[in-house]
Order: structure tokens, then sequence, then C-alpha cells
């Protein structure tokens, strides 16, 4: 793609040292109180395995954080497991239950997930089609949300295991969690909930919902890169581990835990619990700032999840007209988007969520999101409805063309 060219009337009045950042659902800053968290356990030395004062102080931080991030979710703090993001903690439990349920006897070989699950959940799926399982792909109405009759269709007593997102990490879509539940304990079959998105955004309580395993990240909620978590239910079938070694975190996850981001991870889950409520009052707010703004100046501006519940904060958008690749690169000097297109080998493909929810390769490409997190201002609605707007009008023009 040639380059695209910004006429300086697309620029922000008042000067910015750096773009306003909206692009959350790729990774949230990390909050100033984690970040102090991370640097003062660093300042301390000590391995959490280590039979010594020092040893038993970093263990000591381990234990907080993850009495941090159990009562986040309503969990035990036995019942977390810490690995290096939602990705591994995804591949630990398709994997590692299937095979679980192998060596235990367990003839159930039926796999049923939503076809707009992240690709960490996806991956590991397509491994176990060769493995002997049968894996089936529910797929989402045209507001991102599962197809409950379908899903409903797909589960039945050969059924294992069902993983369905708490939140879609394209369109922030919420998916019915509860009900999924309902549907798979008729039959026995065990659930997972990839919550990157959703978990310390909004309230989640495991034992309510009745879920047995759950993934989180520590970059989607504030925290650090590189740390996440598993919930796995002390009454759910214990997947096997995937990599061996000196036994920590008794043996499903081992290695010398990374004490500092764990407690990054930790303070960044007791910040979420105690202003919740605010940042999701907040996201709102900013979020209906920027589309009046985006509506009044672009009225053929058109939200995908139409009336779905979304997370707070969150939108995505379909712009009729345009690449919104082309409107990515336009704007980044001035706000950070994305696209849900994602980039192989220097082709660019359509969503595989979008194309779930019905969307064609063509009005796909037209599609963009964004995230307004706790540390966006009203001012940065308002300032990226106007960039924005003005970026599509020029994109529209023969002059907005891409040069070559």
């Amino acid at each position: 793609m040639g380059e695209v060219m910004m006429d300086k009337s697309l620029r922000p009045t008042a000067p910015r040292n750096e773009p306003i950042y909206l692009d959350n659902f790729s990774t949230t800053p990390i909050a100033p109180e984690v970040a102090k968290a991370i640097v003062d356990a660093w300042s301390l030395p000590g391995n959490a395995s280590s039979p010594h004062t020092m040893g038993a102080r970093a263990e000591a931080i381990v234990a907080e954080a993850r009495r941090d991030v159990a009562d986040l979710i309503g969990a035990a703090p036995n019942e977390i497991v810490f690995t290096s993001g939602a990705t591994e903690a995804n591949n630990l439990i398709l994997l590692g239950v299937a095979q679980a349920a192998v060596e235990a006897g367990i003839n159930k070989r039926k796999i049923v997930l939503s076809s707009i699950e992240h690709k960490s959940v996806l991956a590991p799926a397509a491994t176990l089609e060769g493995r002997g399982f049968e894996v089936i792909l529910v797929p989402a109405n045209d507001t991102g949300v599962i197809d409950m009759r379908a899903l409903a269709a797909a589960v039945d007593d050969q059924t294992l295991l069902v993983s369905v997102m708490g939140a879609n990490n394209e369109t922030g879509a919420l998916q019915p969690i509860k009900e999924i539940v309902a549907i798979a304990s008729k039959v026995g079959a065990y659930v997972h909930s990839d919550c990157a998105q959703l978990v310390g955004k909004l309230p989640i309580d495991v034992l309510d919902c009745g879920i047995d395993y759950l993934s989180l990240s520590g970059h989607k909620m504030y925290g650090p890169m590189g740390i996440g978590a598993v919930f796995i239910s002390a009454s759910a079938l214990m997947p096997k581990a995937l990599a061996f070694g000196g036994g920590q975190q008794t043996g499903i996850r081992p290695g010398t835990e990374p004490v500092p981001i764990i407690a990054g991870l930790g303070m960044a889950a007791r910040l979420a619990a105690s202003r919740m409520d605010l940042d999701a009052a907040h996201g709102t707010l900013l979020r209906n700032t920027f589309l009046g703004e985006l509506t009044r100046l672009n009225s053929d501006v058109e939200i995908i999840t139409q009336n779905s519940e979304t997370l707070p904060g969150t939108v995505c958008l379909k712009v009729d007209g345009i690449i919104a690749d082309d409107l990515v690169e336009i704007i980044q000097r001035d706000v950070s988007i994305s696209t849900g297109s994602a980039c192989n080998s220097g082709q660019v493909f359509p969503s595989h969520v979008l194309m779930s929810m019905g969307f064609s390769q063509v009005i796909a490409k037209s599609i963009f999101r964004l995230y307004f997190s706790r540390y966006n201002s009203k001012q940065d609605a308002i300032e990226s409805a106007f960039i924005l707007a003005r970026a599509i009008d020029h994109l529209r023009r023969p002059t907005g063309q891409a040069r070559q």
C-alpha cells in the first residue's frame, strides 16, 4: 500500500506530544500504582521457592497477588494459577483438559467453541482435531453474540468442553455465559471462558456463573504484559501440564514465579475491584460523547454491534466507502486505533470475527474498533471524533486516495 498523506487541516488545533491512545482492546496503559508495585518488588531480591527469609518475602508477595486475583473473580486463591498471559492460559485449558480426559478414560471427544474466539483458543482446538477430537464452531449473529440455538444443538452428551469468551476482543460484545453454562451442565460438559477482555472491567463471579475454567491477562486490565492467570475450579477436571520443571504451582505451571510482574497483576486486580463502577461510568460517558460528536459530523457511521451489550467504553464502527486500514494509517500521528484485520505474510485478511458475523470481505475491511480507557479524557473523545470525521471525509474524496 502506498503512503497515505494527511492534510495539515486534518491535524488537531492544539499540538500533542503523543497520539490519543484508543487502541485499548490491544493493550491498556499500565496503571501508575501497578508500575510502582512492580518496581518495589523488583528491588527486593528473592525466589519464592527459596527456603530463607528473602524467599519467604517473595512467596508472600506472590500469595498476596494470588488472593487479589482470586477476590476479583470470586475464586479461592488455590484455584488461581499464574501464566505468561491469556494465550498460555487458553492453551493450558484446551490442550490440558483434553489430555487429562484421555488419561482418565473419559470418552467424550467433542469440543464446542464460538466462531468468534481469540486465535489462542481456535489454534489449540485445531490441534486437538489431529488428536481425534471433534471441534464444533458455533456462529455468532450479526450483532456479535453467539447463536444460542446453534449452541444448544451442538452440545450433547459427547461434549467434553465448551469454550466461549466473556467479551469479544474486536467488538466488545458480551456473551451470555450463564446461559451457556446452563446448556453445558445438562450434559455434564465443562465450561471455559476466555475473559481477558472482561475481567477488571465488569463484575464476574465464577461461583455465580458456574464456569469451570477462566483465563485472564494483565495487560488488558491496566497491568503488565507477560503475566496472566487461569482459574481452575476445585471441582473441575485438573488439566495436564504443558510444561515440566521444578513443580511450582502444584506442577500445573512449573517455573520460577516472576515475582515483580505477579505483584503488578495483583495490584491491577485490586485497583479494578476498587474502581470498577467508576471506570465503567467513565468509559460509557466518553463513548457516548465520542459517538455524539462523530454522528453529528458523519451521520452514516454505523455501530456494528447495534443494541447488543458491550464493554463500557468500547465501540466498533463501520464506515461505508473507506478502507479502515487507510483510516488507521492516515490518523496514526494523532489517534491510535486499530481494525479487525490481521496481517500475515504481507497479506491482509478480513477478521474471522467479522466474517462470522455475516459481513462480506468488502464490508469487513471498512470496520475499525476503539476503546476509551480510565486514562482517556472527555477532550480525547471530542478531539478524536473530529480527527476521525475529517479523515473519513478526506478518504472519500478523490485526493484522499493512496499515493503510489
